[in-house]
């Protein structure tokens, strides 16, 4: 049986419990979510092959309020990683739950809910893929980033660090990289957030999740940075080199026709094949991958086109098709050759 480790340990949940006046109840927007998972996951690393060690969930009501908490350690079956920033070494973990384990009762805070996370796509991805090693699938379907939230607001911070976040709040954090206290952290810092979109009757910036049903747990090198340095990355995936594209750029896609080597594809947001494989196999079919949206894109590849998103919004400038992911592997199964 599972041990919820919140009983013994030494950081309280502070959230809900702040003394002095009350905010006075605001209109709150109809299309908001009825509630959040607030999640925050330590890791062997950062790389597509690294494990979740330990792992914490704040549940919130649709206003914010607190209900729960929940946090476990999980045994990654491998090295541990940076100790030195978490903290958890494998004689910590030994006894720890394996994370199939711990799928029912983390389903079980995150069913129904949107998950918030401080760099959410690292967060979801962690998870989307221990999920899918589980051969489960995680009930949820839609997430919300706290540093993006931060941007909407427009809030004045000199970085988008969690301890910047906090601190504009007032928010005092205990004990940095530890699951728990992260995960209250930030639920301390988005209460407040959530109210002032509300008051504001924001749009939040909610993306869709797209559960992982095909991945690579190829290795990659080692980067740990030193125990100075920030552990969480600017971005979920680290830049990799590809190889040029040999091919010219034919322009832009027509819907109902087929892809033509050369032809420029970005991609956004979440995708069921693990990203890299998919622009692997982009690449493989001839076609250049790009990083960025411009003028020039011949296709945009995105599970959720209503989204927010900076590739979106200039894909509905520049007039650029936007398809699925399931339509893009359909047109790679045939793909014209470059002219000449």
């Amino acid at each position: 049986m599972l041990e919820d480790h919140t009983a013994a340990d030494p950081i309280a949940p502070r959230i809900g419990q702040q003394s002095g006046p009350q905010t006075p109840p605001v209109p709150w927007p109809d299309a908001y979510p009825e509630g959040y998972a607030v999640v925050d996951v330590e890791t062997t690393g950062l790389a597509r092959d690294d494990r979740i060690i330990s792992a914490a969930v704040y549940q919130l009501d649709a206003r914010g309020e607190f209900q729960d908490r929940w946090y476990t350690l999980v045994n990654p079956e491998r090295d541990p990683g940076p100790v030195w920033i978490h903290g958890l070494t494998s004689e910590v973990l030994a006894d720890a739950p394996l994370f199939p384990e711990i799928v029912p009762e983390l389903s079980r805070r995150l069913d129904g809910r949107v998950l918030v996370a401080h760099n959410a796509m690292f967060d979801w991805s962690m998870i989307a893929r221990e999920y899918a090693r589980a051969t489960a699938v995680a009930p949820v379907n839609r997430r919300l980033c706290t540093i993006a939230l931060s941007k909407e607001l427009g809030l004045p911070l000199a970085n988008h660090k969690l301890e910047t976040l906090a601190a504009h709040y007032g928010v005092v954090q205990e004990q940095a990289h530890h699951a728990l206290d992260d995960a209250r952290v930030l639920a301390e810092t988005f209460r407040p957030s959530l109210r002032r979109a509300a008051r504001e009757n924001l749009r939040l910036p909610l993306l869709a999740c797209q559960p992982l049903t095909e991945w690579s747990d190829t290795p990659a090198p080692r980067r740990y940075p030193g125990a100075a340095s920030s552990y969480r990355p600017t971005s979920w995936r680290p830049a990799r080199k590809r190889p040029a594209c040999p091919y010219p750029n034919p322009g832009r896609y027509e819907p109902g026709g087929k892809l033509v080597q050369g032809m420029r594809v970005a991609f956004s947001g979440d995708t069921s094949v693990d990203r890299e494989l998919l622009e692997d196999r982009a690449i493989e079919a001839g076609l250049h991958v790009a990083t960025s949206l411009s003028r020039l894109t011949s296709l945009l590849v995105t599970n959720d086109p209503d989204a927010q998103t900076s590739k979106t919004a200039k894909a509905r400038t520049f007039g650029t098709t936007v398809i699925d992911e399931a339509a893009f592997m359909q047109l790679l199964q045939d793909v014209r050759p470059a002219a000449g």
